[in-house]
């Protein structure tokens, strides 16, 4: 009996021991497959970029379809508050962008590699993950519509140039023929891959822009030029006046993606990647300066208040350039659109394999991008509101991201002394970045209604 006792309560002390084994395996087995799955995402899959990447990755997210619009922002602006806002939101969003790039690893041995894991170890596991992922997800597909839209847009025109038909092709089918390439661009893995996409892109809107200026400057003041508001109405020019600052704000978007972006640079503690990605992003402000300030003003100045909301429609000839430039447009806008898709993709991605356990393949990204590319598509055929999109995404969603949400997780980590330097330049930053994102997107809403009383859905 004594020995069958002994052998019963061995039993459960061998299962403990095989079990404590098991979870043991289990446990060294964790950080592996999550190695596996960073390798696998878009994100984190590459950490080899230089600092110029950055340049030209920056110069991509921010120089978009925008710049085009910035002459007849000004336009609803005027002179005075006009140069005042454009500049202040330059100085603005680089302060922004430098607390963000400084941010990306101020925790020794951990780097925040998405926007809403800074803002989870800001506000809180849960609260940061609700206070970023909605808003970055609006900007980041907000964006791929818009330039869904603008492609299509551009596209139309060069066709309506060369052709000049008295029946054109609707808009639904080029938006369709600018989204047939990304239904092939939008399998490239990962951010390091999009690379020469990204740099072609940087290339257009400099090149662009330079061409929206310099023919603008060579075709003169108009004759009948006038710089007062063009609005009939005090109503109406106040609402155009909050359009312009969503213009100006859509016009400032790249935060979405800067984490993102410093996330393929490599990084060590004796070398940390915030020196290659600030030395690419201040080569990416003077690209940007030299791309918004002519064209804003110079164009502004040549057409006055009856300048379109995109410049190129204003400027009709010569011809080729014209079909140049929106040529142009349509490469970068290409290039944009999955600049802003990848951190959608590695959202989406990360969501299919982490938390529904779906295996890493390439049939799994193959539908989840596909999908995606359809949506956005699906709402630009939809809804083809260029100017009012403009500025109702630039207000609604940029403005957190851009001009103060940053500030306020600086305040919340590194906690300045009240009434420092510091401490008043975030607060100054945060009340002008809440009053653009209450303001700007009543215009651009008014300015959709009124389009939308006119069109006819998928006519």
């Amino acid at each position: 009996m004594g020995d069958t006792t002994d052998q019963s309560s061995s039993i459960p002390s061998n299962v403990d021991e095989k079990w404590n084994k098991q979870s043991q395996i289990i446990d060294e087995d964790k950080p592996r497959r999550q190695k596996e799955i960073d390798e696998w995402l878009p994100i984190t899959g590459s950490r080899n970029a230089k600092w110029w990447y950055s340049t030209f990755h920056n110069v991509t997210a921010m120089v978009g379809a925008g710049v085009l619009s910035l002459p007849f922002a000004m336009s609803n602006l005027g002179w005075g508050p006009g140069c005042v806002i454009l500049v202040l939101s330059w100085v603005i969003t680089l302060f922004t962008l430098w607390q963000m790039v400084e941010m990306h690893e101020m925790v020794p041995g951990k780097r925040f590699d998405r926007y809403h894991e800074l803002g989870q170890h800001a506000f809180g596991e849960k609260l940061g993950l609700w206070i970023v992922v909605p808003q970055q997800l609006i900007c980041e597909v907000g964006v791929d519509i818009v330039y869904m839209v603008t492609g299509g847009n551009s596209l139309q025109k060069v066709y309506k140039t060369v052709k000049k038909d008295k029946d054109p092709i609707k808009l639904t089918y080029f938006i369709m023929i600018f989204a047939s390439c990304h239904f092939v661009l939008a399998h490239l893995p990962n951010f390091n891959s999009i690379s020469g996409v990204s740099l072609a892109a940087a290339v257009m809107s400099l090149s662009y822009s330079t061409i929206a200026w310099t023919a603008s400057l060579h075709k003169g003041v108009q004759p009948d030029v006038a710089y007062g508001y063009a609005a009939s109405s005090t109503p109406g020019t106040v609402f155009n006046f909050f359009t312009a600052l969503g213009d100006v704000a859509f016009a400032y978007a790249g935060h979405n993606v800067v984490l993102e972006i410093q996330a393929t640079i490599p990084s060590t503690p004796e070398k940390p990647s915030k020196k290659p990605m600030w030395r690419g992003v201040v080569l990416a402000y003077l690209v940007v300066a030299l791309c918004y300030f002519p064209v804003a003003l110079i164009g502004y100045y040549t057409f006055g208040n009856a300048v379109e909301d995109n410049i190129l429609i204003s400027l009709e000839k010569p011809e080729w350039l014209i079909i140049t430039a929106n040529m142009f447009v349509v490469v970068h806008v290409i290039g944009s659109y999955q600049l802003y898709a990848m951190p959608v993709f590695d959202m989406i991605e990360t969501l299919l394999v982490k938390k529904l356990h779906f295996r890493p393949t390439l049939i799994l990204r193959f539908v989840s991008r596909n999908i995606y590319v359809a949506f956005t598509m699906f709402v630009a055929i939809t809804f083809p509101f260029f100017g009012g999109l403009l500025g109702f995404f630039g207000g609604f969603a940029f403005s957190p991201t851009t001009y103060f949400l940053p500030c306020i997780m600086w305040l919340a980590i590194k906690k300045p002394r009240r009434w420092s330097l510091s401490w008043i330049i975030n607060w100054i930053c945060i009340t002008l970045g809440v009053m653009l994102m209450i303001l700007s997107p009543i215009g651009g809403l008014r300015s959709i209604i009124i389009q939308a009383s006119t069109y006819k859905f998928y006519n």
